[in-house]
């Protein structure tokens, strides 16, 4: 935890909720050890769709269709998502709870791998949402560049790691190295890239929300 864990509790409880088919979701997400949105990152997501109100989409990791429902929820204007998933058991969840929500229509799920995927994308995008694996955000990066539109915004979760991002590698458990490393040069280049305007947030496990310059 990258915050005090009784301010954590303090900010959560004054969250006002969800929607009651978006708290179902939650609490199977939950039970089945899913991970999704973080409480602090639902209050800061529905802020931003208010304030950017952006038409059109692109989330990197679906899960099982949490947080895409979420925006298109809590987004005030119409909009169309693309989402991409690439991990089959989660696929099918996340297509019947598009359906359950009645939203299969205003959802797209991608199915694989977004390496092989983003190549391949030609529409662009005012808003794009990544928490799909946390080791290949920096491989993603040059494409989700290119399919943000000048102006735009990108939301980039979980980048502090629970707070190891700060330590030593060698403090980092060997199986955890590369991934620190990785998102270590993504936090760098994100916030050095001449493309992007970029700030680092301590909300839930650590975001970057980045906007595009219209160059």
């Amino acid at each position: 935890m990258i915050v005090e864990e009784r301010l954590v509790t303090y900010i959560n409880a004054l969250d006002s909720g969800n929607t009651e088919l978006l708290e179902q979701i939650e609490r199977e997400a939950r039970e089945a050890y899913v991970p999704i949105i973080r409480k602090e990152m639902q209050q800061f997501l529905k802020w931003l769709l208010l304030a950017l109100k952006p038409a059109k989409i692109l989330e990197v990791g679906t899960a099982v269709g949490f947080s895409a429902l979420f925006m298109a929820e809590y987004n005030p204007v119409p909009c169309h998502i693309v989402t991409i998933e690439n991990y089959e058991k989660r696929i099918p969840v996340a297509r019947d709870n598009f359906k359950r929500a009645g939203r299969e229509g205003q959802i797209t799920l991608l199915e694989g791998d977004a390496a092989g995927i983003l190549p391949n994308l030609q529409e662009t995008f005012d808003f794009v949402f990544m928490d799909g694996a946390k080791g290949q955000y920096i491989y993603f990066l040059p494409e989700l560049i290119r399919l943000l539109e000048p102006g735009g915004t990108m939301v980039s979760d979980n980048v502090l790691q629970e707070g190891d991002i700060i330590e030593s590698r060698f403090a980092v458990t060997r199986r955890n190295r590369t991934i620190h490393k990785r998102m270590r040069d993504y936090l760098y280049e994100i916030t050095h890239n001449d493309m992007l305007v970029s700030t680092l947030l301590p909300v839930g496990d650590g975001i970057t929300v980045s906007t595009k310059k219209d160059l």
